[in-house]
């Protein structure tokens, strides 16, 4: 064993670690879509962790704001679509800072650990599984504050493609990022303490793979099935674009036509996908009503509404009695999108940008699900799909199937679409449930609890799909243990730094 001043000696030059930072970043961004290479998020890890080791908090954090703003400045380029640059940089160097503020105790983890646990397996099994642990407490950081957090980019979702995605099943998406942490962090080890030279040291990282590889998706229940049909109108439903008076539900409308006639259950708009507030607006009522009556079938629609002088992004859905008794409220509106928190602060920042957001969505308090028949629908409107206590809220309201309703106009040709669908898809695949995604602009798709695509609509083409969509019952371990496993990671990984550090300093 290494003596204890040479484990705390830095890996790696300052300089070093920081180029090797940037390299992280940029091959995390390429594990997500459009590129969506998902074997390369192991590299990137092993690049960042490597960094890393023996970094004290200082240096820490220069390496985490390095990898931090590199990966978000890539991944989330969409935001300067129509805003400019302002707003793309302003979130990803936020996100970049915090991504470092929450790397900092892995750095202290790879310096206290190996002295006060200077064993083998403290080594091999002890320090990966807590610095695995403080990754996914860092996520959940990152993805929580500020202003409700931005769960966008935890490296489990990176894998909705990969054969890893069933684990999310049994430990939720945090679990997926668990043990992809574990596996690169274990491997570090095997190589720095030469680990070969002793087979029995392997076995540990081996059956790890094997248990990644080779799981399978948790079962669920087929309870019958759910005719729907789900139109992408494609119509000028972007913040910038010009608009003849009702353009959005005539667009809408015309894409639905050729579910007319057709044996259909349920009829899917995507959010924005009407001009105004039907309940305020006779003839966007009227027009709904007709076409719900024609179709012999509930729309369920998504708009701006007003209750109580608040306004809300709303689901309704609309029947052919031409009332919508049944609605949801998205819960979580978007930050800077569709609400300016500490508005006074950031006017005086930027008050040209601040200035185009004169409405202020509240977020909604009632139940993400909707009956239909004899089945209860889960809701997501937009970028409520990244947050879990929205899908488990549906889910433990007896939902067997999800439904995503989303408008992609204000990022159309950029990467924003596909990285929605992939996190889509991974939310099929953790809850055991089939989903329907529909966007005003696409991509489009009808996904299995597999993660296979059922149908696909390409972007920027008005269509419609219609499939009898499967129902399941019973929840997965990873809705109903994913919340505690969080917890335990986030909270352990805590104690554990804790611990290591008081023995350190002892021994």
């Amino acid at each position: 064993m290494p003596n204890a001043p040479a484990r705390l000696k830095p890996l790696l030059p300052l300089w070093a670690a920081v180029v090797f930072a940037a390299v992280a970043g940029g091959l995390m961004d390429l594990a997500y879509p459009d590129v969506a290479a998902w074997i390369l998020a192991f590299p990137a890890a092993a690049f960042l962790l490597l960094a890393l080791i023996g970094r004290r908090a200082g240096g820490a954090l220069l390496v985490g704001t390095v990898y931090g703003v590199v990966f978000f400045t890539l991944l989330v380029s969409w935001t300067s679509r129509y805003l400019g640059p302002v707003p793309w940089a302003a979130l990803s160097v936020v996100e970049g800072v915090l991504t470092a503020v929450g790397i900092i105790p892995i750095a202290l983890a790879y310096r206290w650990m190996p002295r006060a646990f200077p064993g083998t397996t403290g080594r091999l099994l002890g320090l990966p599984a807590v610095i695995a642990a403080l990754w996914v407490g860092r996520e959940l950081f990152v993805g929580s504050w500020p202003y409700g957090g931005f769960p966008w980019a935890r490296i489990g979702m990176s894998q909705a493609q990969s054969p890893l995605a069933p684990i999310s099943s049994w430990l939720g998406v945090s679990g997926v990022s668990f043990l992809m942490i574990l596996l690169v962090a274990m491997l570090i080890e095997v190589v720095r303490l030469r680990a070969w030279q002793r087979p029995v040291r392997l076995i540990a990282p081996v059956v790890l793979v094997l248990v990644m590889l080779f799981t399978p998706l948790f079962p669920t229940s087929p309870t019958g099935t759910l005719r729907i049909g789900a139109v992408q109108g494609n119509g000028p439903t972007g913040y910038f674009d010009v608009r003849e008076p009702y353009s959005v539900i005539q667009a809408q409308t015309d894409a639905t036509k050729p579910l007319i006639g057709e044996d259909v259950d349920l009829v899917v708009w995507p959010e924005g996908s009407l001009d105004g507030d039907p309940t305020a607006d006779p003839t966007l009522a009227r027009r709904l009503t007709l076409l719900s009556t024609r179709l012999d079938a509930p729309l369920l629609v998504n708009a701006a509404t007003a209750r109580d002088d608040r306004y809300f992004n709303t689901s309704l859905l609309w029947t052919q009695a031409g009332t919508a008794d049944q609605l949801h409220d998205k819960r979580h509106p978007v930050p800077f999108g569709e609400y300016v928190p500490d508005r006074a602060f950031f006017n005086a920042l930027a008050p040209d940008l601040i200035g185009l957001l004169q409405r202020e969505y509240t977020p909604g308090t009632n139940p993400p699900v909707a009956e239909v028949d004899a089945a209860t629908v889960g809701l997501a409107i937009c970028f409520d799909v990244i947050y879990d206590d929205v899908i488990n809220a549906g889910l433990n309201a007896g939902a067997q199937v999800l439904v995503f309703q989303t408008n992609n106009a204000d990022f159309r040709g950029t990467d924003e679409n596909l990285q929605q669908l992939a996190i889509a898809r991974m939310r099929a695949i953790e809850t055991g449930r089939t989903v329907v995604n529909i966007s005003t602009v696409g991509t489009s798709q009808i996904i299995r609890p597999d993660g296979s695509t059922v149908v696909s609509l390409n972007a920027d083409e008005a269509g419609a799909m219609l499939e009898d969509v499967e129902l399941r019952s019973g929840l997965t371990a990873g809705v109903l243990l994913g919340p505690w496993v969080q917890q335990l990671l986030m909270w352990g990984g805590l104690g554990a730094l804790i611990l290591s550090g008081w023995r350190a300093r002892r021994r």
